[in-house]
């Protein structure tokens, strides 16, 4: 026997001591779904049978409903709870959190339970109890539905009980199986003309009288079909006919709602539009009016109050809807569905007062809505309003999903007049921009879902820091959308004076089972994210920054890669002429770009840390050496025995003029823009995508076609990476790729990066480091010190550990990507800025940052 239940609900089992209640819950749920009365009061008194414990076993009971309802996890009460007044709290419960309640009644014979409890030692009550108990369960059980239990159902049998099999069905408004792709149609209200120019735009045919989609795409539509507009009754036939043809989905709008209220019978009062449909209806035959009420009645009867789709990325609703209320059931779900957060009161227009709740949501959920109508669309905190008022003159507005492109089509009529004014300098002021950061998004402990590596945590201490640092020198924060994660050195060579070299990287790589990586070289220069715009109106439009550079450049911690805008605005122009005649906006279908780079030299950013450190260490000894290694020459032609100290100093001496030739190397002085040389490496994002899904070696190549339309060439700022692709099956492809390596440290050059060919690459255990760097002996001489080198230091630094470096690089790269995802996804910037503000804060955990 089938009994279904709602996959989200709080399942009450009725029945008399003895009559198998936890037999049952064992049988047909989980353990974590079950709570249980006796367990309860054997937590809280050592003792299940201890009747004196009883009320704070059910305090812990409802404790701990709560918090599984919560969560949206169905919930099982395993009590006797025969009496009216213990269900009384959990139907309260149940409604507190839009979960359905459902009682399961086990009505056996007296006789059976008493046998039951006989053959238990710690029931030692008299038999007296079951009768009493199951007198109230018969008094009880035909008024649970007016408790407020959506479902009973009845077993009165051991037969009954062992034949039943629980199927759990999802609730009417859970198709998160649709994963799309989905057209979003907002607020139609009457405007058949309108919904066939737009259904045409989005490539729909009409076929048979139905309207399908060359591709099977769905159309949703937010509900709001009548009113106001001059075809009602054909409006919700196109719809309707959609619907059956599984061509598209519906949820309920509140004047959806109050026609159905009217073909039912119901008094309501003929207003606010409703005359026009009425009117529609009534102008018909009387044969055909009978049909069309029945039609419609059916079909706007069977429209929910709002779906979940993908996965749980997207809620529709047509006033929008919370996120505790998502994917739930009660009236107070449906009438927020329907008509939004109303604060009860009426405003001067006559107009239910409501409150903004996208500006406050906080859901991971994109919620589509319509209702109130505005003049664009536009995205707060991951929801978007479609109304844009095309019965008032306005628009009628869709949205492609995955895409996320907005397609419209303009009203052929002004058919209302709205209570309000429908011009946009008369409209009410805009929601509070969701592109700011708040305190409570990013303070204290956190964990970031992503993707890629699942969980990451940020402590409590590292977001301390990280707060800190942006708050005192991060760029407006509307321009970081990404930072890029740490990255790995190799392991440590055995080679002879050599700490790092190719040969550890490509054993990391085969070893993981791959079999090809790409080396890229790496440039002396300080790393920078240069996000590039087409325009300025493109920079306010998806950034919501009025720029007259219409873009940034920043460095790895957030903060603004130049002191001098004019420098900055000038790199700027120059990266989009070379866009512009390359073509990339038109290729890539965009407005910006988001590059990582690297920025030459890297004096231009690391000036004071050469003038304070680095130069200092090398102006000193240039200065110590010379004297003391004239004052050891003295000594020794006085005779003095000095073993190898004086040895020892003119070796130190020389590794201080090849420390400060290391660092010499990149750097000069910028005057002019011609001075600087920018050398971008990755097509991070652009407008709807996140190119993780490209090899390496395409991205070197579409960025050197950037850097091949830089003009004028001979001030080239612009400039391609060198790269090779190496086969780790080869021996000979390996060696040509070391030997490139070898020839460009040995000439100054700081080293290259290898990287699996492919940007998200899995090995054995899942995905590898993203990247490894390989760095030369010269380079490694400005890192670690100048002697760093001499076999006793060289020994003690082979000792590193990698384990800690590598976890975080994984971390960080995951939620660099989420970051990325999140932006183009349209999510709100909050949550963009939650997985960038980790990387920020994982950056200050204790690791070597020499590594």
């Amino acid at each position: 026997m089938q009994l279904p239940i709602p996959d989200f609900s709080l399942v009450v089992l009725v029945g008399a001591s003895g009559s198998g209640k936890s037999t049952f819950a064992r049988q047909h749920f989980l353990p974590t779904e079950v709570i249980s009365s006796d367990v309860c009061r054997g937590l809280v008194s050592d003792d299940e049978n201890n009747l004196a414990a009883t009320d704070d076993a059910f305090e812990l009971v409802h404790y701990m409903a709560a918090k599984r309802l919560k969560n949206r996890k169905l919930t099982v009460i395993d009590a006797t709870n025969v009496q009216s007044f213990g269900r009384q709290p959990l139907v309260a419960l149940a409604r507190k959190y839009h979960a359905l309640p459902v009682a399961i009644v086990l009505d056996m014979p007296e006789q059976l339970c008493h046998a039951r409890n006989a053959d238990r030692p710690d029931r030692d009550f008299g038999p007296h109890v079951v009768r009493n108990q199951r007198r109230q369960l018969r008094r009880s059980r035909k008024q649970l539905r007016r408790e407020g239990f959506r479902q009973v159902h009845l077993l009165t049998s051991p037969e009954e009980v062992a034949a039943v099999t629980i199927t759990r069905q999802p609730l009417w408004c859970d198709r998160r199986d649709l994963n799309g792709p989905f057209d979003f149609i907002g607020d139609v209200h009457g405007c058949a003309d309108e919904l066939t120019d737009l259904l045409a735009k989005l490539d729909y045919t009409e076929i048979d009288g139905v309207f399908r989609h060359s591709e099977g795409r769905t159309a949703i539509f937010v509900g709001d079909l009548v009113d106001r507009g001059p075809a009602n009754l054909r409006v919700c036939e196109i719809v309707r006919q959609m619907v059956q043809a599984d061509t598209a989905l519906c949820v309920a709008g509140n004047h959806d709602d109050r026609f159905l209220r009217y073909l039912k019978g119901r008094k309501v009062t003929i207003q606010h539009g409703l005359e026009v449909t009425v009117a529609e209806l009534d102008a018909l035959p009387p044969a055909e009016r009978g049909q069309a009420q029945r039609d419609l009645g059916d079909f706007l009867d069977a429209l929910v109050s709002h779906y979940v789709l993908d996965g749980g990325k997207i809620v529709v609703a047509h006033a929008g809807l919370r996120a505790d209320l998502q994917n739930r059931a009660s009236r107070r779900v449906r009438d927020f569905a329907l008509y939004g957060d109303v604060s009860g009161e009426i405003d001067e227009d006559g107009l239910p007062v409501r409150n903004d709740w996208a500006a406050d949501y906080r859901g991971t959920a994109k919620v589509i809505y319509g209702h109130t109508p505005v003049a664009e669309p536009l995205w707060v905190n991951g929801a978007i309003n479609l109304d844009t008022g095309c019965v008032f003159g306005g628009k009628l507005t869709a949205l492609r999903y995955p895409e996320q492109e907005l397609v419209q089509v303009e009203a052929r009529a002004r058919y209302a007049e709205p209570r309000r004014p429908f011009l946009p300098e008369d409209l009410p002021p805009p929601p509070p921009d969701d592109r700011l950061l708040h305190l409570e998004d990013v303070q204290g402990r956190r964990v970031v879902t992503t993707g890629l590596w699942g969980n990451v945590t940020i402590r409590e201490e590292n977001a301390a820091a990280a707060l800190e640092a942006m708050s005192r020198f991060a760029l407006d924060p509307r321009w970081l959308i990404y930072l890029p994660p740490t990255m790995s050195p190799s392991e440590t060579s055995q080679q002879p004076g050599l700490l790092e070299h190719p040969a550890e990287a490509f054993a990391y790589y085969r070893k993981q089972g791959l079999a090809q990586v790409i080396c890229e070289e790496k440039h002396m220069g300080s790393r920078a994210l240069v996000i590039v715009c087409k325009d300025a109106e493109a920079a306010q439009r998806r950034f919501g920054i009025a720029s007259k550079a219409a873009g940034c450049v920043y460095t790895r911690t957030g903060r603004a890669f130049f002191n001098d805008a004019a420098l900055e605005a000038a790199l700027l122009a120059r990266v989009r002429a070379a866009m512009d005649r390359a073509g990339f906006w038109e290729e890539f279908e965009t407005e910006w770009a988001c590059l990582d780079a690297e920025l030459m030299p890297w004096s231009a950013k690391a000036q004071a840390l050469l003038e304070h450190q680095y130069a200092a260490v090398g102006a000193a000894a240039r200065t110590a050496f010379p004297v003391a290694l004239d004052a050891l020459a003295q000594a020794e032609a006085r005779g003095l025995a000095l073993g190898d100290l004086r040895a020892d100093f003119a070796g130190r001496a020389e590794a201080v003029t090849r420390y400060t030739a290391a660092y010499r190397h990149y750097c000069w002085p910028v005057q002019e823009l011609r001075d600087l040389k920018l050398a971008p490496f990755h097509l991070l994002a652009t407008e709807g995508h996140v190119h993780h899904d490209r090899d390496h070696a395409w991205h070197m190549e579409t960025l050197g076609t950037l850097a091949d339309a830089d003009l004028p060439p001979e001030d080239a700022v612009l400039m391609r990476t060198p790269y090779r692709l190496v086969d780790l099956h080869d021996s000979a492809s390996e060696a040509d790729a070391t030997a490139w390596w070898t020839e460009r440290t040995e000439a100054g050059g700081e080293g290259m990066v290898v990287k699996p060919d492919i940007f998200l690459a899995k090995g054995k255990r899942g995905y590898v480091q993203p990247a490894l760097k390989c760095r030369g002996r010269e380079y490694l001489r400005i890192i670690y010190g100048p002697t760093y080198d001499a076999p006793e230091h060289l020994a003690r630094l082979r000792q590193r550990s990698l384990k800690a470096k590598r976890s975080l690089a994984m971390r960080e790269f995951a939620l660099g990507l989420e970051a990325l995802e999140r932006f183009v996804e349209h999510t709100a910037l909050r949550r963009v800025h939650e997985c960038v503000f980790g990387v920020l804060a994982l950056e200050s955990e204790p690791i070597d940052p020499r590594l």
